[in-house]
């Protein structure tokens, strides 16, 4: 019995010495094989030039009362915008885009048709190139500026165009409102092109000189043409220096559009405090070679961003325009004769949505 006993434990241990010697040897091979394989590299990110984020707004707003002393109107109003911009850069070279669309309008107990409160179009792109200059760039600009359709002054309605669409009280406001026409699609629209520098002394602000500039105001309806200060058409029976009045019934003396040639000065800011507050403007100003007496063209646009929560911000935008060739109703008399200030002011709060990318 010892005799068995010790041939199995002599079988044991010779079995379990060579699965130890195989192991140990198929240990090594592999510690060899990696010595011997070559090192994998990391992988290397790729530069990314490009940078896009799209903002959009939906805005709502509502009013009610019932037996208010004070008086007032039951509102609705809607309103959107969507802000997209898409930038490039890749070593000397910079190429800025930004796409704004605003559109809204309201409706008020007072008058039984919807009225636009917001709408416009505007399209940047600039380009620039380092100059052996720090911070300063060459530079080229395009621009363009209109509405999406007509917008009006809405006057309340004449007794003969409530009695021209009797039980049809909509009707006659629709028609009060055509004949007070103040904007459409290409009525005007301002089409701008120029070359000059760009100042960069800091990534919040820029400052772009075009001592090159020019380009069109269109305004495709004829009835408006007066307004936005389209010339008369040399030529016509009807005289330069004629009052502009008296030809207003042939919309074919004035010209489809205005040509521009002229310097730009163009300055940008933008803070960012945080992820949810934000603040930018932009103030530029147009003076025309071609009209050397008339004060330059400005605008300034002013937007506040405040991010409250999660999907939910407050906004609140300002634009100003100074157009001296521009015709205004100051008196609010009907009469659109008078140079001056426009301004315009959007508070709003609604839902916001926000899309970043790198590529």
């Amino acid at each position: 019995m010892k005799k068995v006993f010790a041939l199995i434990s002599m079988a044991i241990v010779a079995t379990w010495s060579v699965f130890a010697q195989d192991t140990q040897e198929a240990v090594a091979e592999a510690a060899a094989a990696l010595s011997e394989a070559e090192d994998v590299p990391e992988p290397v990110e790729l530069p990314k030039y490009w940078n896009t984020t799209l903002l959009t707004n939906i805005n709502f707003g509502q009013s009610f009362l019932s037996h208010w002393a004070a008086g007032g109107y039951n509102t609705i109003s809607l309103a959107g915008n969507v802000d997209l911009q898409t930038n490039y850069a890749k070593d000397k070279m910079i190429w800025n885009n930004r796409l704004q669309l605003d559109y809204g309008g309201m409706y008020s107990a007072d008058k039984p048709i919807f009225q636009k409160t917001k709408d416009r179009i505007y399209l940047e792109s600039k380009w620039g190139y380092e100059t052996p200059i720090k911070h300063l760039s060459y530079s080229a600009f395009l621009d363009f500026k209109t509405q999406f359709g007509d917008n009006y002054d809405y006057k309340t309605p004449t007794d003969a165009q409530f009695e021209a669409h009797p039980g049809d009280e909509p009707a006659a406001w629709r028609e009060a409102a055509k004949d007070n026409l103040k904007s459409g699609l290409f009525s005007p629209a301002y089409f701008n092109v120029g070359l000059g520098v760009l100042w960069t002394p800091a990534p919040w602000f820029s400052l772009n000189v075009a001592p090159l500039a020019g380009g069109v105001v269109i305004v495709s309806n004829p009835t408006l043409r007066n307004t936005y200060g389209m010339d008369l058409v040399k030529g016509n029976k009807y005289n330069d220096d004629k009052d502009a009045a008296v030809a207003a019934e042939d919309w074919t003396a004035f010209m489809a559009f205005r040509p521009e040639l002229g310097a730009q000065i163009k300055a940008d800011a933008s803070w960012v405090i945080n992820d949810n507050f934000s603040f930018s403007t932009q103030l530029a100003a147009f003076y025309n070679y071609l009209k050397p007496t008339v004060e330059p063209r400005i605008t300034w646009d002013n937007k506040v961003f405040w991010k409250l929560a999660k999907f939910f911000a407050l906004t609140l935008s300002t634009n100003l325009i100074y157009d001296p060739l521009v015709k205004l109703d100051m008196n609010n008399d009907g009469e659109a004769n008078e140079k001056g200030v426009q301004f315009k002011e959007f508070l709003e709060f609604g839902f916001t949505y926000t899309i970043a990318h790198k590529h």
